[in-house]
C-alpha cells in the first residue's frame, strides 16, 4: 500500500520531472517502432549492488543503464523471490508512469522468462504487477510479452482484466495479440477478440482490419472466407480508415484463391483509376491464379497492364509466367518472357531453369532440356526432384543407360531428394528391354540410397512380369509388398486380376478381387470390367451379372466395354432381343456405344436377317456422329441385301462406301458380296 501511495504521489506532484531525467539510452529506445522488439546482445550481469539502492536510483533518475544491471534471475538468487518481484514491480511502474514502454516490456520479459524456466504459474504475475498500480502501459506490455512468448491464454486474461478494470488499452498491443492469435490459428479467439474491439474498443485501426483481412483470406486451417473478407473491407470504408496496399493486396490474393480472378482484376483496374495504392504483389496474385488455371493469355494481359500502370514487374512476375507457359508446353512464349526478364537484369533462379527443363520435356524437346541442365551445372545449380526425374528419363531413353545411373548418384550427392518415381524410369527402361529380373536389382539400390520403394515401383515390376505371363514372379512381388507394409492400389490388384484371367484362373482372380475390397481398396471400372469380361468369356453369366449389379450399387458406373461384354455374350447365345434391350438401357444411362459395339450388333442382326434393326443402328450411328461406319459394317449390310435380292440398296451402300475410301470389302464377311461388287464395278 505504501508503494502504491508513493507512486501516486510521484505521479501527481512530479510528473513533469520524469521526462527530464531520461538517460540517452532511454531516449534511443523511445525512437524504436512500437511493433518491434528490442534485442540486447550484451548479457545482463548478476546484480552486485544492494537492491534498495538500485531501486531508489532508478526511481529518482529513470536511468535505464542502472536498471539494466538488474537481472531478475540473479536478483532472486541473491535477494529472494519476494524482495525481487516487489523491487521489479516498483521499477516497472516507475517507468510505466514515465511512459517508457519499451523499458517496461524488457523488464516484464525478463520476469516472464524466469517464470518459464522455473515452471512457475505466470498467472500470479498478473496479480503481482497489476495490484500495485493499474497502469495501462503495464497492461499493454504484459499482453505483448505474453503473446510474443506464445502464452496466449495469459495474454487474453490480461486483456479481459483490463476491460474489467476499466483500463483503456493501446490498439497496438491489441493488434499484436490479434496477430499472434491468427498465426496460432486460434479461430474462435480471433473472432471473439475482434468483436470485442468493435463493440467496446479500443477502436480498431487499419492494421487491425488488415490482420482480420489476412485471417479470412489466408486459408490456413480453414477455407478462405471471401464473404467475411469482403465484409471487413466494407467495415474499413464505414469506419473512415483508409485501406493500404497490404490490405488491398491481401484481399486480392483471397479473391484469387477462391477463383474470382475477374473480380480481383476489376478491383485492380478500379483502384488504378482512383490512384489507390497498389504494388506488383497485387498484380502477381492475379497472374499466378490465372496461370494456375491455365488462362495464360489473360495472365499476359494483366502483366502488360501492370507495366502500363507504371508498376514494374519483379522476378516473381516473370517466374510465374515462364512456369505457366512451360507447364502448357508453349516454349516460345516462355522464352519471350525469359529474355525480357534477363534484359531487365533479373538473374534466372534454379526454379526458372527447372521450369524450362519441365517445359522442354513436356514438348519432347529433350536436347533443349539437357542444354538447360548443363547451364545449371555450370552455374552451380541443381534441379528439383521433378526436373531431375525428367533428366534421368531422357538419359534412360538413350543407349547409355549406365550414364543415367551415374548421374542419379551425382544428383543425390548434391542434395537432390529422390523419390520412388525417380527410380521408376530406370525400372521402365529395364523392363522395356524385357529383363525384369535385372530391374529387381534396383530395389536394394533404392534402399541403400534411403529411398523406400513404393507401390508405383512394385506395380511397374508386377506389370512387367504379367506381360511376360510370369504369374509366379508377379505373385512373389505382391507378397513381398505385403510383408514390407506397402498399401496396394487398385492398379496393382487389376494387373494381377488380369494375369489370372489370362491364365484361365477365374476363381483365383475373383478371390483376389474380394481381398481387394476387404482391404478397403475399392475397385474401379477397369477392375470390374475385367472380371465381368472373364466370366462372360467362360459362360458364367450369373456371376457376371452379379458383378454388373454390384458395380452399379457401389456407384461405379459400367462403361461401354462392360456393356459390350454382356451384349456380345447374348449375341453368341442368339439372344438378340436381350442384347438389344441391354443396348437401349445402356443409352438411357448415358453410356454411348462405340464403333466396336455398333459393328457387333449390326453384324449379328444382318446374320439373323433382322435388317430393320441393322439399318436403324447404321442410320443412328451416322446421325450421332460419334463414330463412323467401317468396312465390316458395309460388307455385312451389302452381303445381306444381295442375299435378299435388294440390289438397289446394295449398290447405294457400295457407292457410299467407295466415296469414303472404303472400296475394299471384308472378304471374311462373305464371298457373295465380293464377287458381286467386282462384277458391278
Amino acid at each position: 500500500m505504501a508503494v502504491k501511495c508513493l507512486l501516486r504521489r510521484r505521479l501527481h506532484f512530479h510528473q513533469t520531472t520524469f521526462f527530464r531525467f531520461y538517460s540517452p539510452s532511454s531516449s534511443a529506445l523511445m525512437l524504436q517502432p512500437e511493433t518491434e522488439t528490442p534485442i540486447f546482445n550484451t548479457p545482463l550481469p548478476k546484480t552486485t549492488t544492494k537492491l534498495p539502492r538500485l531501486v531508489s536510483k532508478v526511481f529518482k533518475t529513470l536511468n535505464w543503464g542502472v536498471a539494466r544491471e538488474i537481472k531478475f534471475k540473479g536478483c532472486v538468487q541473491i535477494h529472494g523471490f519476494e524482495n525481487s518481484i516487489n523491487s521489479f514491480s516498483i521499477i516497472i511502474h516507475t517507468y510505466a508512469l514515465a511512459g517508457m514502454s519499451w523499458e517496461v516490456f524488457i523488464l516484464i520479459r525478463d520476469i516472464v522468462t524466469f517464470y518459464k524456466e522455473e515452471n512457475r504459474d505466470a498467472g500470479e504475475l498478473v496479480s503481482l504487477l497489476l495490484d500495485v498500480e493499474k497502469s495501462n502501459v503495464v497492461f499493454d506490455m504484459l499482453i505483448k510479452v505474453f503473446a510474443s512468448n506464445s502464452m496466449l491464454e495469459h495474454a487474453n486474461y490480461v486483456f479481459v482484466r483490463a476491460k474489467d478494470d476499466g483500463i483503456e488499452l493501446n490498439i497496438m498491443s491489441c493488434n499484436f495479440l490479434l496477430k499472434c492469435l491468427v498465426e496460432d490459428n486460434r479461430v474462435d479467439g480471433v473472432r471473439l477478440l475482434f468483436e470485442v474491439l468493435i463493440k467496446f474498443g479500443p477502436r480498431p485501426n487499419i492494421h487491425t482490419y488488415t490482420i482480420m483481412m489476412n485471417f479470412f483470406c489466408r486459408g490456413v486451417g480453414c477455407s478462405v472466407d471471401i464473404r467475411r473478407a469482403s465484409e471487413i473491407l466494407g467495415k474499413i470504408y464505414m469506419s473512415g480508415e483508409t485501406p493500404n496496399v497490404v490490405t488491398y493486396g491481401t484481399y486480392i490474393k483471397g479473391l484469387c484463391k477462391v477463383g474470382l480472378f475477374g473480380v480481383a482484376w476489376r478491383l485492380i483496374q478500379n483502384l488504378c483509376r482512383k490512384n489507390q495504392p497498389l504494388n506488383n504483389h497485387c498484380f502477381n496474385a492475379v497472374i499466378y491464379g490465372l496461370c494456375q488455371g491455365g488462362i495464360l493469355d489473360e495472365a499476359s494481359e494483366v502483366f502488360k497492364e501492370m507495366k502500363n500502370s507504371g508498376i514494374l514487374p519483379d522476378v516473381y512476375s516473370y517466374s510465374i509466367l515462364i512456369d505457366g507457359f512451360c507447364r502448357k508446353g508453349d516454349m516460345d512464349s516462355a522464352i519471350k518472357f525469359w529474355e525480357e526478364m534477363t534484359s531487365n537484369n533479373f538473374s534466372p533462379s534454379a526454379f526458372n531453369y527447372c521450369s524450362l527443363i519441365k517445359g522442354y520435356y513436356k514438348s519432347k524437346q529433350f536436347a533443349n532440356a539437357l542444354k538447360e541442365f548443363r547451364i545449371m551445372q555450370k552455374l552451380g545449380m541443381w534441379p528439383d526432384t521433378i526436373a531431375c526425374n525428367h533428366i534421368l528419363s531422357i538419359y534412360c531413353r538413350k543407349p547409355d543407360f549406365n550414364k543415367a545411373l551415374a548421374l542419379s548418384e551425382k544428383f543425390q550427392e548434391n542434395g537432390v531428394h529422390f523419390n520412388p518415381y525417380s527410380y521408376n524410369e530406370f525400372i521402365h527402361r529395364i523392363c522395356r528391354g524385357s529383363v525384369p529380373e535385372k530391374a529387381l536389382q534396383l530395389l536394394p539400390v533404392m534402399l541403400k540410397r534411403n529411398v523406400l520403394p513404393d507401390v508405383v515401383n512394385y506395380s511397374t515390376l508386377i506389370s512387367c512380369f504379367a506381360k511376360r505371363l510370369n504369374s509366379e514372379k508377379a505373385v512373389m512381388l505382391f507378397i513381398k509388398m505385403t510383408k514390407v507394409g506397402i498399401t496396394f492400389n487398385v492398379k496393382t490388384y487389376t494387373i494381377l486380376i488380369n494375369l489370372f484371367i489370362s491364365d484361365c484362373k477365374m476363381d483365383v482372380a475373383y478371390r483376389l478381387f474380394k481381398g481387394m475390397k476387404e482391404s478397403r481398396v475399392y475397385p474401379d471400372q477397369i477392375a470390374y470390367t475385367s472380371l465381368v469380361a472373364g466370366f462372360c468369356n467362360t459362360g458364367e453369366m450369373t456371376r457376371a451379372r452379379a458383378l454388373f449389379d454390384e458395380m452399379s450399387r457401389e456407384g461405379c458406373s459400367p462403361n461401354v466395354v462392360t456393356y459390350t461384354c454382356f451384349i456380345n455374350e447374348y449375341l453368341k447365345l442368339n439372344k438378340n432381343n436381350q442384347a438389344h434391350k441391354l443396348y437401349e438401357k445402356m443409352k438411357e444411362r448415358g453410356v454411348y456405344p462405340d464403333q466396336i459395339l455398333y459393328t457387333m450388333l449390326i453384324a449379328a442382326f444382318c446374320n439373323t436377317g433382322e435388317m430393320n434393326r441393322a439399318e436403324a443402328l447404321f442410320d443412328e450411328m451416322k446421325q450421332e456422329g460419334r463414330c463412323t461406319p467401317n468396312v465390316v459394317m458395309y460388307t455385312c449390310l451389302i452381303n445381306s441385301y444381295i442375299k435378299l435380292n435388294k440390289r438397289d440398296q446394295a449398290e447405294k451402300l457400295y457407292e457410299e462406301m467407295r466415296a469414303k475410301g472404303l472400296s475394299r470389302l471384308c472378304s471374311s464377311e462373305g464371298s457373295v458380296s465380293e464377287s458381286w461388287c467386282n462384277s458391278w464395278s
